[in-house]
């Protein structure tokens, strides 16, 4: 018998039963032939140069071995909101005029959120290609900004968001959760960022419909600073140092001004504060790697995986004591334009690796391409690699060259920390090592191909400075070859970075040919600020 106060159910007819079983097919039927998912982790400031991939063991496991693994992926600029701004448009900076992390340099700005953010590809896949949206961690690093809309903007594209105001941190901070914002303090159990991540994307995944496809973009705090790991990996890796690679305290000779004016040696202080903080980053690192166990695991559990494509990333990468620079992310070399980037999925053979170069512009368009969207409907500089992916690709002709754009920070007063170097410098160190400066902006061209791995870059400075490395001779950067390189390889790459710094969408992947009107400035990278930089050069003068 039925408990008390229940109702038998009432038996079938025929023809409900045959009714049900119809939809019930066509229901299924339909999630078949959906288009795939899409799972985009995007960690903060996590280099590949040093071993950053290193505590991610399991995260190499699930996307790595099961999908294909790029050792040259680059990021149009080394700073984390430019770099996000690049990967949300496909656009390089030039392109979307976010120059750096602050309101003014148009940081989730306003003009940002009415020029851009209806343009990005997850608005692209939520209003086109008919994908639910879901957005939890860091965004842009002034999101939230009380002059930019606060916590109440939501931006454009997303059907669910939560997300991260300003930058990263791991307790202490405040969520928009749909526009209303929720505060967290510090009890691990609750407010620990990472698995707090990890906690609302699964419910996502439990929530969300089963008849649309979906894009989740989870983008984690770490290892960013303040490099706070979970109590259970406080006391992981207590023996590591950050890598003694041949570029580690050495003076970079030949280079520009501000690598130049490092200290070597560094200070015995410095170099046991970046230890420091290299173990904490590995540390942080940890609960990243259970939220990738987690995620992949709930996949399959709901049979999603086969049919999820799963992307893995950073914004930018990251040096701990190369060339005697102690901590940071915003010089042209390696170890801060290249990342790590492992995607699995549909129709990716596991345990592949690729050498040729793709750049976080090239995200969107990849995305969109999954999903069936026209990449030429939109307005992105980057090319699609899913062909790369399902091993379609003609690797003869695939694109050789990225381009990388930064514009350089500095105060128009000197830095307490740094008198001696006066005004135009920023994020100095207390033993006056300055990772940055106003003429600390460039240009440059990172070729990959197979008869040449080379990087050509120019600085907007009074002499127009320029740095060269052969990579495949010179992975560590050492030598400056800009002096003695071949001169017709040398104009060469000088016209291939003017015609990527000039181009625009469809013109960023086959540039044509190059315009000899055209002629180098860095500032036109970044035309609305030149007011700013003539104010600090006359500072300077």
């Amino acid at each position: 018998m039925a408990p008390a106060g229940s109702r038998l159910p009432t038996p079938l007819s025929g023809l409900s039963f045959l009714f049900l079983l119809a939809c019930v097919t066509v229901s299924g039927g339909a999630a078949a032939n959906r288009k795939p998912n899409i799972l985009l982790v995007l960690a903060d400031d996590l280099d590949v140069a040093m071993g950053g991939m290193t505590p991610l063991a399991k995260t190499k496991k699930l996307i790595g071995d099961a999908g294909i693994t790029f050792t040259n992926a680059f990021v149009a600029s080394p700073l984390c909101c430019p770099s996000r701004a690049s990967i949300l448009t496909g656009r390089y900076p030039h392109n979307h005029h976010v120059i750096n992390n602050t309101l003014e340099g148009n940081c989730s700005s306003t003009a940002w959120q009415k020029s851009q953010e209806p343009l990005t590809f997850p608005a692209l896949l939520h209003n086109q290609a008919g994908y639910q949206t879901f957005f939890a961690g860091k965004y842009l690093n002034q999101y939230g900004d009380a002059k930019a809309g606060g916590l109440g903007h939501v931006p454009l594209g997303w059907t669910q968001w939560i997300g991260l105001e300003r930058n990263s941190k791991y307790y202490n901070y405040t969520l928009s959760v749909n526009g209303k914002p929720q505060s967290h303090g510090a009890d691990y159990s609750k407010d620990y960022l990472t698995d707090v991540l990890a906690n609302v994307s699964l419910e996502f995944l439990k929530d969300k419909s089963s008849y649309q496809p979906f894009f989740m973009m989870v983008s984690t705090p770490a290892p960013h600073s303040p490099w706070t790991p979970a109590p259970q990996y406080q006391n992981t890796y207590n023996n590591t140092k950050a890598p003694r690679d041949p570029n580690f305290n050495v003076h970079g000779k030949d280079k520009h001004w501000l690598i130049r004016q490092a200290k070597t040696p560094m200070s015995n202080s410095s170099v046991q504060f970046l230890d420091n903080a290299f173990r904490n980053r590995w540390r942080t690192l940890l609960s990243v790697d259970d939220l990738v166990e987690r995620l992949v695991r709930d996949l399959d559990a709901r049979k999603e995986l086969d049919n999820t494509y799963i992307f893995f990333t950073s914004d930018n990468g990251y040096h701990t004591g190369q060339f005697s620079l102690p901590l940071d992310k915003r010089q042209l070399y390696e170890f801060d334009i290249r990342v790590p980037l492992m995607v699995r999925g549909p129709n990716i053979k596991p345990n592949q690796t690729s050498p040729l170069p793709v750049a976080n512009v090239d995200l969107g368009p990849t995305m969109l391409d999954i999903a069936g969207y026209d990449v030429n409907k939109t307005q992105m500089d980057g090319m699609s690699f899913l062909p790369v992916l399902e091993g379609r690709a003609n690797t003869t002709s695939w694109r050789t060259d990225v381009l990388v754009e930064y514009e350089g920070e500095g105060h128009n007063v000197s830095d307490p920390s740094c008198p001696v170097l006066g005004p135009g410098v920023s994020e100095c160190f207390p033993d006056c090592v300055c990772e940055d400066s106003f003429n600390n902006t460039y240009a440059c061209v990172r070729t990959v191909a197979p008869s040449a791995n080379l990087q050509y870059c120019e600085f907007d400075d009074k002499e127009v400075f320029v740095e060269v490395y052969n990579v495949t001779a010179d992975p560590y950067q050492l030598a400056n070859i800009a002096k003695t390189i071949d001169q017709e390889v040398l104009e060469r790459m000088n016209h291939r970075l003017m015609m990527l710094q000039s181009c625009s969408g469809p013109s960023c992947r086959s540039p044509g040919v190059y315009d000899s009107r055209y002629r180098f400035d860095p500032r036109q990278m970044f035309g609305s600020h030149r007011t700013r930089l003539s104010r600090l050069r006359h500072v300077l003068k």
